[in-house]
Protein backbone atom coordinates (compact mmCIF):
# COMPACT_ATOMS: atom_id res chain seq x y z
CA UNK A 1 0.00 0.00 0.00
CA UNK A 2 2.86 2.39 0.91
CA UNK A 3 4.22 1.43 -2.36
CA UNK A 4 1.28 2.61 -4.27
CA UNK A 5 0.58 5.86 -2.88
CA UNK A 6 4.54 6.89 -3.07
CA UNK A 7 5.03 6.10 -6.93
CA UNK A 8 1.55 7.90 -7.42
CA UNK A 9 2.85 10.93 -5.15
CA UNK A 10 6.55 10.52 -7.45
CA UNK A 11 4.84 10.39 -10.70
CA UNK A 12 2.94 13.31 -10.16
CA UNK A 13 5.76 15.34 -9.08
CA UNK A 14 8.13 14.03 -11.95
CA UNK A 15 5.66 15.18 -14.13
CA UNK A 16 5.11 18.72 -13.05
CA UNK A 17 8.70 18.75 -13.19
CA UNK A 18 9.63 17.25 -16.31
CA UNK A 19 6.59 18.86 -18.16
CA UNK A 20 7.64 22.11 -18.10
CA UNK A 21 10.99 21.45 -18.82
CA UNK A 22 10.09 19.70 -22.16
CA UNK A 23 7.61 23.06 -22.94
CA UNK A 24 10.93 25.15 -22.84
CA UNK A 25 13.03 22.49 -24.63
CA UNK A 26 10.44 21.79 -27.64
CA UNK A 27 9.92 25.55 -28.22
CA UNK A 28 13.62 26.14 -28.49
CA UNK A 29 13.82 23.77 -30.94
CA UNK A 30 10.64 24.28 -32.95
CA UNK A 31 8.81 21.04 -32.23
CA UNK A 32 5.78 21.98 -32.24
CA UNK A 33 1.88 20.53 -33.49
CA UNK A 34 1.34 20.33 -36.98
CA UNK A 35 -2.55 20.67 -37.33
CA UNK A 36 -5.36 18.72 -40.03
CA UNK A 37 -6.21 20.82 -42.28
CA UNK A 38 -9.51 18.99 -42.55
CA UNK A 39 -9.64 19.64 -39.00
CA UNK A 40 -11.52 22.22 -37.10
CA UNK A 41 -10.80 25.61 -37.68
CA UNK A 42 -10.89 27.04 -34.48
CA UNK A 43 -8.01 24.26 -34.05
CA UNK A 44 -5.42 26.24 -36.25
CA UNK A 45 -4.54 28.53 -33.43
CA UNK A 46 -3.37 25.68 -31.83
CA UNK A 47 -0.01 25.22 -34.90
CA UNK A 48 3.30 25.29 -32.79
CA UNK A 49 1.92 24.40 -29.54
CA UNK A 50 4.42 21.95 -27.84
CA UNK A 51 3.81 17.97 -28.94
CA UNK A 52 5.69 14.70 -27.60
CA UNK A 53 4.36 15.51 -23.90
CA UNK A 54 3.75 11.69 -23.83
CA UNK A 55 7.38 11.42 -23.07
CA UNK A 56 6.64 13.17 -19.84
CA UNK A 57 4.32 11.28 -19.01
CA UNK A 58 6.13 7.72 -19.68
CA UNK A 59 9.10 8.89 -17.85
CA UNK A 60 7.56 10.17 -14.51
CA UNK A 61 5.59 6.84 -14.52
CA UNK A 62 8.51 4.72 -14.66
CA UNK A 63 10.59 7.04 -12.40
CA UNK A 64 7.71 6.93 -10.05
CA UNK A 65 7.23 3.23 -10.36
CA UNK A 66 11.01 2.15 -9.57
CA UNK A 67 11.16 4.82 -7.20
CA UNK A 68 8.29 3.63 -4.93
CA UNK A 69 9.58 0.12 -4.78
CA UNK A 70 13.30 1.09 -3.86
CA UNK A 71 11.93 2.85 -1.03
CA UNK A 72 9.70 -0.27 0.44
CA UNK A 73 13.34 -2.78 -0.90
CA UNK A 74 10.74 -4.14 -3.15
CA UNK A 75 11.89 -5.97 -6.58
CA UNK A 76 10.00 -4.94 -9.75
CA UNK A 77 7.80 -7.77 -11.26
CA UNK A 78 7.79 -8.94 -13.79
CA UNK A 79 3.60 -8.04 -14.35
CA UNK A 80 4.31 -4.74 -14.12
CA UNK A 81 7.81 -4.88 -16.12
CA UNK A 82 5.65 -6.03 -18.92
CA UNK A 83 3.48 -3.05 -18.87
CA UNK A 84 6.19 -0.54 -19.07
CA UNK A 85 7.40 -2.78 -21.90
CA UNK A 86 4.45 -1.90 -23.83
CA UNK A 87 4.23 1.40 -22.40
CA UNK A 88 7.67 2.48 -23.91
CA UNK A 89 7.34 0.43 -26.89
CA UNK A 90 4.54 1.95 -28.37
CA UNK A 91 5.23 5.27 -27.01
CA UNK A 92 8.31 4.76 -29.51
CA UNK A 93 5.94 4.34 -32.09
CA UNK A 94 4.09 7.26 -31.37
CA UNK A 95 7.54 9.20 -31.23
CA UNK A 96 8.43 8.07 -34.30
CA UNK A 97 5.05 9.79 -35.23
CA UNK A 98 5.37 12.81 -33.92
CA UNK A 99 8.95 13.13 -35.11
CA UNK A 100 7.98 13.06 -38.61
CA UNK A 101 4.85 15.27 -38.28
CA UNK A 102 7.17 18.16 -36.96
CA UNK A 103 10.30 17.09 -39.17
CA UNK A 104 8.08 17.04 -42.19
CA UNK A 105 5.55 19.81 -40.89
CA UNK A 106 2.76 17.41 -42.28
CA UNK A 107 -0.08 15.73 -40.48
CA UNK A 108 0.70 12.56 -41.86
CA UNK A 109 3.34 11.24 -39.97
CA UNK A 110 4.44 7.96 -39.89
CA UNK A 111 2.17 5.84 -42.37
CA UNK A 112 -1.00 3.56 -41.14
CA UNK A 113 0.82 0.07 -42.28
CA UNK A 114 4.42 0.70 -40.27
CA UNK A 115 2.34 2.17 -37.50
CA UNK A 116 0.46 -1.42 -37.35
CA UNK A 117 3.82 -3.12 -38.17
CA UNK A 118 5.43 -1.32 -35.08
CA UNK A 119 2.35 -2.52 -32.45
CA UNK A 120 2.61 -5.90 -33.77
CA UNK A 121 6.55 -5.89 -32.78
CA UNK A 122 5.74 -4.59 -29.81
CA UNK A 123 2.35 -6.97 -29.16
CA UNK A 124 4.11 -10.54 -29.72
CA UNK A 125 6.95 -10.84 -27.73
CA UNK A 126 4.72 -8.84 -24.81
CA UNK A 127 2.51 -12.02 -25.39
CA UNK A 128 5.17 -14.88 -25.58
CA UNK A 129 6.90 -13.24 -22.53
CA UNK A 130 3.17 -12.98 -20.11
CA UNK A 131 2.23 -16.57 -21.38
CA UNK A 132 6.29 -17.99 -20.62
CA UNK A 133 7.28 -17.29 -17.20
CA UNK A 134 5.81 -18.68 -14.17
CA UNK A 135 6.40 -18.01 -11.03
CA UNK A 136 6.88 -20.79 -7.96
CA UNK A 137 2.85 -21.26 -7.97
CA UNK A 138 2.91 -21.78 -11.76
CA UNK A 139 0.97 -19.02 -12.20
CA UNK A 140 2.06 -16.46 -15.72
CA UNK A 141 1.69 -12.85 -15.92
CA UNK A 142 -1.01 -13.66 -18.41
CA UNK A 143 -3.76 -16.36 -19.32
CA UNK A 144 -4.21 -17.84 -22.50
CA UNK A 145 -7.97 -17.53 -21.45
CA UNK A 146 -9.94 -14.74 -22.58
CA UNK A 147 -11.77 -13.01 -19.08
CA UNK A 148 -13.84 -10.59 -18.16
CA UNK A 149 -13.81 -10.36 -14.18
CA UNK A 150 -11.50 -13.17 -14.09
CA UNK A 151 -10.41 -16.15 -16.47
CA UNK A 152 -13.83 -17.89 -18.40
CA UNK A 153 -12.47 -21.28 -18.53
CA UNK A 154 -12.58 -20.15 -22.59
CA UNK A 155 -8.93 -21.21 -23.98
CA UNK A 156 -7.89 -19.57 -26.95
CA UNK A 157 -4.38 -22.19 -26.78
CA UNK A 158 -6.69 -25.09 -26.99
CA UNK A 159 -8.85 -23.71 -29.78
CA UNK A 160 -7.77 -26.83 -32.01
CA UNK A 161 -8.53 -30.00 -31.64
CA UNK A 162 -6.22 -32.10 -29.20
CA UNK A 163 -5.48 -34.67 -32.08
CA UNK A 164 -3.76 -31.97 -34.07
CA UNK A 165 -1.11 -32.24 -31.56
CA UNK A 166 1.46 -29.80 -31.62
CA UNK A 167 0.31 -28.27 -34.56
CA UNK A 168 -2.77 -27.65 -32.81
CA UNK A 169 -0.50 -26.26 -30.37
CA UNK A 170 0.56 -23.27 -32.10
CA UNK A 171 -2.87 -22.77 -34.05
CA UNK A 172 -3.78 -22.05 -30.18
CA UNK A 173 -0.53 -19.41 -29.71
CA UNK A 174 -1.40 -17.91 -32.70
CA UNK A 175 -4.88 -16.88 -32.01
CA UNK A 176 -3.77 -15.61 -28.41
CA UNK A 177 -1.45 -13.51 -29.76
CA UNK A 178 -3.86 -12.54 -32.43
CA UNK A 179 -6.47 -11.84 -29.61
CA UNK A 180 -3.23 -10.00 -27.61
CA UNK A 181 -2.45 -7.81 -30.48
CA UNK A 182 -6.60 -6.81 -31.35
CA UNK A 183 -6.96 -5.92 -27.93
CA UNK A 184 -3.32 -3.56 -27.84
CA UNK A 185 -4.26 -2.12 -31.42
CA UNK A 186 -7.90 -1.51 -30.61
CA UNK A 187 -7.30 0.49 -26.79
CA UNK A 188 -3.66 2.27 -28.27
CA UNK A 189 -5.67 3.62 -31.62
CA UNK A 190 -8.70 4.65 -29.56
CA UNK A 191 -6.87 6.55 -27.16
CA UNK A 192 -5.10 8.18 -29.97
CA UNK A 193 -8.51 9.32 -31.52
CA UNK A 194 -9.69 10.80 -28.09
CA UNK A 195 -6.64 12.77 -27.94
CA UNK A 196 -7.82 15.50 -29.89
CA UNK A 197 -9.42 18.15 -27.64
CA UNK A 198 -7.18 20.00 -24.57
CA UNK A 199 -7.26 17.30 -21.74
CA UNK A 200 -9.68 15.33 -23.23
CA UNK A 201 -7.80 12.12 -23.20
CA UNK A 202 -5.20 12.91 -20.34
CA UNK A 203 -8.51 13.63 -18.25
CA UNK A 204 -10.08 10.42 -19.41
CA UNK A 205 -6.82 8.27 -19.10
CA UNK A 206 -6.60 9.39 -15.47
CA UNK A 207 -9.82 7.33 -14.65
CA UNK A 208 -9.27 4.65 -16.44
CA UNK A 209 -5.79 4.11 -14.96
CA UNK A 210 -7.61 4.76 -11.67
CA UNK A 211 -9.94 1.60 -12.03
CA UNK A 212 -7.40 -0.16 -12.68
CA UNK A 213 -5.80 0.11 -10.27
CA UNK A 214 -8.44 0.12 -7.76
CA UNK A 215 -9.13 -3.16 -9.39
CA UNK A 216 -5.17 -4.45 -9.05
CA UNK A 217 -5.73 -3.32 -5.16
CA UNK A 218 -8.75 -4.87 -4.69
CA UNK A 219 -7.38 -8.51 -6.31
CA UNK A 220 -4.50 -8.73 -4.20
CA UNK A 221 -6.56 -8.20 -1.32
CA UNK A 222 -8.47 -10.98 -2.56
CA UNK A 223 -5.86 -13.54 -3.87
CA UNK A 224 -6.92 -17.18 -3.37
CA UNK A 225 -2.93 -17.76 -1.71
CA UNK A 226 -4.48 -15.16 1.13
CA UNK A 227 -8.25 -15.31 1.29
CA UNK A 228 -8.35 -19.24 -0.03
CA UNK A 229 -12.26 -18.02 -0.91
CA UNK A 230 -12.94 -19.82 -3.98
CA UNK A 231 -14.82 -18.85 -6.13
CA UNK A 232 -14.72 -15.16 -4.75
CA UNK A 233 -10.71 -15.55 -5.00
CA UNK A 234 -8.55 -14.87 -7.42
CA UNK A 235 -5.64 -16.40 -9.56
CA UNK A 236 -4.10 -13.35 -10.72
CA UNK A 237 0.09 -12.89 -10.76
CA UNK A 238 1.52 -9.46 -8.99
CA UNK A 239 -1.65 -7.91 -8.58
CA UNK A 240 -0.44 -5.23 -5.82
CA UNK A 241 2.13 -4.36 -8.23
CA UNK A 242 0.03 -3.63 -11.26
CA UNK A 243 -1.49 -1.04 -9.01
CA UNK A 244 1.60 0.23 -8.30
CA UNK A 245 2.20 0.97 -11.69
CA UNK A 246 -1.41 1.98 -12.73
CA UNK A 247 -1.21 4.56 -9.56
CA UNK A 248 1.77 5.89 -10.74
CA UNK A 249 0.73 6.37 -14.40
CA UNK A 250 -1.91 8.35 -12.70
CA UNK A 251 -0.01 10.60 -10.61
CA UNK A 252 1.91 11.49 -13.86
CA UNK A 253 -1.17 11.84 -15.80
CA UNK A 254 -2.41 14.81 -13.38
CA UNK A 255 0.85 16.30 -13.55
CA UNK A 256 0.49 16.47 -16.95
CA UNK A 257 -3.02 17.74 -17.16
CA UNK A 258 -1.99 20.98 -15.64
CA UNK A 259 -0.01 21.98 -18.28
CA UNK A 260 -2.53 19.95 -21.23
CA UNK A 261 -5.72 21.77 -19.71
CA UNK A 262 -7.25 24.25 -21.88
CA UNK A 263 -6.03 26.25 -23.29
CA UNK A 264 -3.14 23.65 -23.94
CA UNK A 265 0.46 24.63 -23.27
CA UNK A 266 2.00 21.12 -24.42
CA UNK A 267 0.09 17.98 -25.98
CA UNK A 268 0.70 14.20 -25.17
CA UNK A 269 0.97 13.59 -29.29
CA UNK A 270 1.01 9.97 -30.44
CA UNK A 271 3.92 9.44 -27.94
CA UNK A 272 1.57 9.42 -24.90
CA UNK A 273 -1.88 8.20 -26.73
CA UNK A 274 -0.32 5.58 -27.97
CA UNK A 275 1.85 4.55 -25.16
CA UNK A 276 -0.68 4.84 -22.59
CA UNK A 277 -3.31 3.34 -24.57
CA UNK A 278 -0.95 0.32 -25.00
CA UNK A 279 -0.61 0.03 -21.30
CA UNK A 280 -3.84 0.14 -20.59
CA UNK A 281 -4.41 -2.70 -22.62
CA UNK A 282 -1.67 -4.55 -20.95
CA UNK A 283 -3.22 -3.97 -17.10
CA UNK A 284 -6.18 -5.32 -18.77
CA UNK A 285 -4.56 -8.78 -20.03
CA UNK A 286 -2.71 -9.27 -16.93
CA UNK A 287 -5.26 -8.25 -14.78
CA UNK A 288 -7.36 -10.81 -16.20
CA UNK A 289 -10.30 -8.51 -17.10
CA UNK A 290 -9.81 -7.88 -20.88
CA UNK A 291 -13.36 -7.72 -22.00
CA UNK A 292 -14.29 -5.12 -18.81
CA UNK A 293 -11.77 -3.14 -20.78
CA UNK A 294 -15.24 -2.15 -23.18
CA UNK A 295 -16.45 -0.47 -20.21
CA UNK A 296 -13.25 1.04 -18.26
CA UNK A 297 -11.88 1.95 -21.81
CA UNK A 298 -15.17 2.91 -23.07
CA UNK A 299 -14.75 6.23 -24.19
CA UNK A 300 -12.00 5.43 -26.69
CA UNK A 301 -14.43 2.40 -27.82
CA UNK A 302 -16.70 5.52 -28.49
CA UNK A 303 -14.34 7.76 -30.06
CA UNK A 304 -13.03 4.98 -32.51
CA UNK A 305 -16.56 3.51 -33.48
CA UNK A 306 -17.43 7.04 -34.40
CA UNK A 307 -14.50 6.76 -36.90
CA UNK A 308 -15.03 3.28 -38.34
CA UNK A 309 -18.77 4.15 -38.78
CA UNK A 310 -17.93 7.42 -40.27
CA UNK A 311 -15.77 5.74 -43.28
CA UNK A 312 -17.62 2.60 -43.70
CA UNK A 313 -21.05 4.68 -44.07
CA UNK A 314 -19.30 7.10 -46.63
CA UNK A 315 -17.32 4.14 -48.54
CA UNK A 316 -20.27 2.11 -49.00
CA UNK A 317 -23.13 5.37 -49.73
CA UNK A 318 -20.04 6.20 -52.44
CA UNK A 319 -19.75 3.15 -53.50
CA UNK A 320 -23.88 2.19 -54.04
CA UNK A 321 -25.48 5.93 -54.99
CA UNK A 322 -22.40 7.51 -55.79
CA UNK A 323 -22.84 10.09 -53.22
CA UNK A 324 -21.08 10.21 -50.15
CA UNK A 325 -22.90 10.67 -47.23
CA UNK A 326 -21.75 11.16 -42.91
CA UNK A 327 -23.45 10.14 -40.49
CA UNK A 328 -21.94 12.87 -38.38
CA UNK A 329 -20.23 16.15 -39.07
CA UNK A 330 -17.01 14.80 -38.68
CA UNK A 331 -14.85 12.28 -36.96
CA UNK A 332 -14.04 11.37 -34.24
CA UNK A 333 -17.30 12.55 -32.53
CA UNK A 334 -16.11 15.35 -30.35
CA UNK A 335 -15.08 17.16 -33.05
CA UNK A 336 -19.00 16.61 -34.04
CA UNK A 337 -20.09 18.56 -31.32
CA UNK A 338 -17.16 21.21 -31.76
CA UNK A 339 -19.01 21.64 -35.73
CA UNK A 340 -22.56 21.71 -33.60
CA UNK A 341 -20.79 25.05 -31.64
CA UNK A 342 -20.11 23.59 -28.13
CA UNK A 343 -17.25 25.40 -26.79
CA UNK A 344 -14.28 22.79 -26.31
CA UNK A 345 -14.25 22.85 -22.63
CA UNK A 346 -18.11 21.64 -22.78
CA UNK A 347 -17.40 18.66 -25.24
CA UNK A 348 -14.25 17.88 -22.91
CA UNK A 349 -15.90 18.05 -19.34
CA UNK A 350 -19.08 16.44 -20.96
CA UNK A 351 -17.14 13.36 -22.37
CA UNK A 352 -15.19 13.44 -18.80
CA UNK A 353 -18.63 12.47 -17.74
CA UNK A 354 -19.14 9.87 -19.65
CA UNK A 355 -16.06 8.40 -19.24
CA UNK A 356 -16.29 8.43 -15.70
CA UNK A 357 -19.88 6.74 -15.60
CA UNK A 358 -18.81 4.16 -17.96
CA UNK A 359 -15.77 3.34 -15.48
CA UNK A 360 -17.88 3.51 -12.46
CA UNK A 361 -19.97 0.68 -14.29
CA UNK A 362 -16.93 -1.17 -14.86
CA UNK A 363 -15.80 -1.08 -11.71
CA UNK A 364 -19.48 -1.49 -10.13
CA UNK A 365 -19.80 -4.67 -12.45
CA UNK A 366 -16.45 -5.96 -11.20
CA UNK A 367 -17.44 -5.72 -7.30
CA UNK A 368 -20.70 -7.11 -8.28
CA UNK A 369 -19.44 -10.09 -9.90
CA UNK A 370 -16.64 -10.84 -6.58
CA UNK A 371 -20.04 -10.37 -4.21
CA UNK A 372 -21.98 -12.87 -6.00
CA UNK A 373 -19.23 -15.06 -7.13
CA UNK A 374 -17.44 -16.44 -10.17
CA UNK A 375 -19.85 -15.41 -12.83
CA UNK A 376 -17.98 -14.84 -16.28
Amino acid sequence: MRALLLAGFLGLVFALILTPTLIWLFKKIGWGQVIRVDGPKTHLIKRGTPSMGGIAIIISAIAGYFLGKSYNSETPTLSALLVILMMVGLGFVGFLDDYLKVRKQNSAGLPGVFKILGQLIVAVPFGLLAISHTDENGLAPASTEVSVFRDTGFDLSSIAPQSWGQIGLWIGIGVFLLWIFLLITSASNGVNLTDGLDGLATGALIMSFGAFAVIGFWKFNQACDLTNIAPNCYQTRDPLDLAVIAASVVGALIGFLWFNTSPAQIFMGDSGSLGLGGALAALAILSRTEILLLLVGGLYAIEAGSVILQRGVYKITKWTTGKPRRIILMSPLHHHFEEKGWDQVTVVVRFWIICGLLVLAGIGLFYVEWIYGSVA
